[in-house]
């Protein structure tokens, strides 16, 4: 089968006994990850068998009013009930309600840990049945920009190289992207690019993370100030002539506007701005320019800013001048986070796109689904619905009064909680479906028990395009179900209250033939088939039955014809250092735990990682009488936390780094929730706090989210 975490796609082999998984091992002969695995892959597993998994369909005991709804981790206050009370009750209260509030009323988050199935199956519903299109999941709050700007420039927002293709490259950059520690497998084979192929590597990035140590340069710039940084680099591309003219005139457009814009970012302006010695700048710019094959690796550092997509488009015009793309050992890399987080987005996982990136407000798109799910002409809504931000901002009068969640925990992810807090405490109906009752669940009037990955089929789409299967190895646990068989067992009910019987089809018996009903409507989709999966998986676009599949992107052309260069100006974060808050905080992952913790915090993984820490330079610390292991007071303009200083050369002077894994530490109560305007997507690699030493005392003493009982 396939790993559940990150984008990698790591294949796995399950070994059971007495249906019970006591091992998990890797084939070397696997084309993804070689029998290589990361210590959640290969020991990550157990939270199957958590005593605190949910594992029968449950109603709150009180349903409370909009105002006054709190969080239930007791499940004193939950009632257990059967499936048919359950999806009965949800199917009622979701058709009262938008009946009386229409499609504006009723908002979803997909998952990108569901499969291309369970994301496919539960978008149709809202858009089929519901007519709304407040639909999205987290790609919201990892690539948007990423994806809005390389839409924007070439066409399309997918990877355009295989991440094994590194050990082609001479050069490469990795930045915003902690590779060691967010995708390990990827991350192997970069440090078998440089030991053993002699490729050179730079890293950009404010913490000297551990690739750093592989590389000949690194540029450790102050965070937000990556336009400033790849902007100098095209400066100096331009005035030395290092760019790629045939490529640029036969393939490219908006070239004289653009070099105009970067006729400020000198290196010498850049260093004012970033801190990163102009040299260094100049170094890099020629390196990459020089190389016979280059490419770019980037993560979470580059879009989670208010100026994402302005970040995501500089790396963008470096592959555009150079040609550095289009060819094996070359392009654009955007390394997805979660391990379906590229299908769901394929699967229309969002609130402005159709299945296939189509998007909703062009009428010919919606004609298509409209035929394709037996709705009435015009029946569809074209209007762009509401991201992850705005659906929680939304909640109110006049706004949404009912969020179906599968999978997500905004009371993790979203940036500035204590607002969020808020605003789910308002809401009218919460649905949860799940493994188990975390943050965001506790807040649900009804939740629904789904499968592990391990205990369905179906299909996931790594970082890398590859389409792989998810097999079913263990029967599911107590009374819970497949996400997709809940989805469509709700979706009849329904339909039956809207008064509009058979009106979509739902009456599945396999994952299968969802995917090949995607897969008829979806081009690139179109030749990826269960019975072609069984070993390799294929990387779209696959375009027929016949098609083997697309390793590398855009050899002779781009989606939108030529790709575009766009004039750019530095926008800093919304929120500098001030006297008052006098450090960035910068936020991300560790290698032990995943995301909010719903899975790795119910693990014996949280044995390895068991609590928070802030990363705070030694001469910030030596300033502040702030010794290693001392309890710190992390306050910014939004909230405060309390966690143990971790004392290290890691980051850099004025930088201190949260990971945004604990609830009783989370980091996300500091973050700013600005928003990029293109993306929507928030700021959380850049907002002002401060430090103070704490007493020990202050630590928080709860366990991480337990359930107290057991269902």
């Amino acid at each position: 089968t396939t790993c559940p975490y990150c984008g990698v796609g790591c294949n796995l082999e399950l070994h059971i006994k007495d249906d019970y998984i006591y091992r998990v091992t890797s084939p070397f002969d696997s084309i993804v990850n070689h029998g290589n695995l990361c210590v959640k892959g290969r020991f990550g597993y157990d939270f199957i068998y958590h005593p605190n998994r949910v594992t029968a369909p449950l109603i709150r005991r009180a349903l409370q009013k909009p105002g006054t709804r709190t969080q239930a981790f007791d499940l004193s206050e939950w009632r257990v009930t059967s499936w048919e009370e359950a999806l009965d009750y949800v199917a009622e209260r979701l058709v009262e309600i938008y009946r009386r509030e229409g499609s504006p009323g009723l908002a979803t988050y997909l998952c990108a840990k569901a499969t291309n199935e369970d994301n496919y199956l539960l978008q149709k519903m809202f858009r089929a049945l519901f007519r709304t299109n407040n639909i999205d999941h987290c790609t919201r709050l990892c690539h948007a920009g990423s994806v809005v700007a390389l839409q924007m420039a070439i066409g399309s927002s997918a990877m355009s190289n295989t991440a094994a293709e590194v050990i082609h490259n001479d050069v490469f950059i990795i930045t915003g992207s902690n590779t060691a520690e967010t995708h390990p497998i990827i991350a192997l084979q970069m440090k078998a690019a440089v030991e053993k192929h002699g490729a050179r590597l730079i890293v950009v990035d404010p913490r000297r993370i551990e690739m750093v140590d592989y590389a000949v340069l690194w540029l450790p710039e102050k965070p937000g100030t990556d336009v400033p940084v790849f902007s100098a680099m095209a400066h100096v591309i331009l005035k030395e002539k290092l760019y790629n003219e045939q490529f640029i005139r036969e393939r490219t457009e908006g070239f004289a506007e653009f070099t105009q814009s970067m006729e400020k970012f000198t290196p010498e302006y850049a260093e004012a701005i970033s801190g990163v010695d102009r040299n260094l700048i100049v170094e890099a710019a020629r390196m990459y320019a020089s190389a016979k094959n280059a490419a770019i690796y980037w993560a979470l550092g580059i879009p989670e800013h208010s100026h994402g997509t302005d970040n995501a488009m500089s790396l963008i015009h470096l592959a555009l001048l150079t040609g550095h793309i289009g060819r094996k050992g070359s392009g654009l890399n955007p390394l997805r986070g979660q391990n379906n987080v590229q299908g769901a987005s394929d699967s229309g996982a969002m609130p402005w796109h159709y299945p296939g990136y189509m998007r909703v407000d062009e009428p010919a798109n919606a004609a298509k689904w409209e035929k394709a799910w037996n709705v009435e002409p015009g029946g569809l809504n074209q209007q762009l619905g509401l991201t992850t931000t705005e659906i929680i901002s939304a909640i109110g009068a006049g706004g949404v009064h009912a969020i179906y969640m599968m999978g997500e925990n905004p009371m993790m992810s979203e940036p500035n909680l204590n607002h969020i807090r808020q605003q789910l405490e308002q809401l009218e109906f919460l649905v949860a479906q799940d493994l188990f009752i975390n943050e965001s669940g506790a807040f649900a009037d009804v939740f629904l028990p789904a499968v592990s990955w391990a205990e369905k089929d179906g299909t996931f789409t790594n970082t890398d395009r590859r389409v792989q299967r998810v097999r079913k190895a263990i029967e599911p646990r107590g009374q819970s179900r497949p996400d997709w068989q809940i989805i469509c067992d709700l979706a009849q009910r329904i339909e039956f209250r809207l008064g509009r019987p058979n009106s979509a089809y739902w009456g599945y018996s396999h994952p299968s033939e969802v995917l090949e009903e995607m897969g008829s409507l979806v081009p690139e989709y179109r030749g990826v088939k269960y019975s072609r999966l069984e070993k390799e998986g294929l990387q779209t676009p696959v375009w027929d039955d016949q098609h083997p599949g697309t390793p590398f992107l855009f050899t002779d052309s781009f989606p939108r014809g030529r790709g575009k260069f766009h004039p750019l100006e530095y926008r800093p974060a919304v929120e500098m250092p001030d006297d008052e808050y006098p450090f960035i905080l910068t936020t991300g992952r560790v290698l032990e735990h995943w995301h909010g913790g719903t899975l790795t915090r119910n693990s014996k993984l949280d044995d390895l990682y068991p609590e928070a820490l802030v990363e705070v330079h030694p001469a910030d610390a030596a300033r502040l009488k702030i010794i290693n292991g001392q309890a710190v007071r992390v306050s910014s303009r939004r909230g405060s936390i309390v966690l143990r200083a971790n004392v290290t050369h890691k980051t850099t002077m004025g930088v201190v780094f949260i990971s945004f894994h604990f609830a009783e530490a989370a980091a996300n109560l500091l973050t700013i929730d600005a928003l990029d305007p293109q993306a929507k997507i928030p700021e959380y690699k850049a907002c002002a706090v401060r430090l103070t030493p704490a007493r020990e005392e202050e630590l928080p003493r709860e366990e991480p989210v337990t359930v107290r009982g057991r269902y």
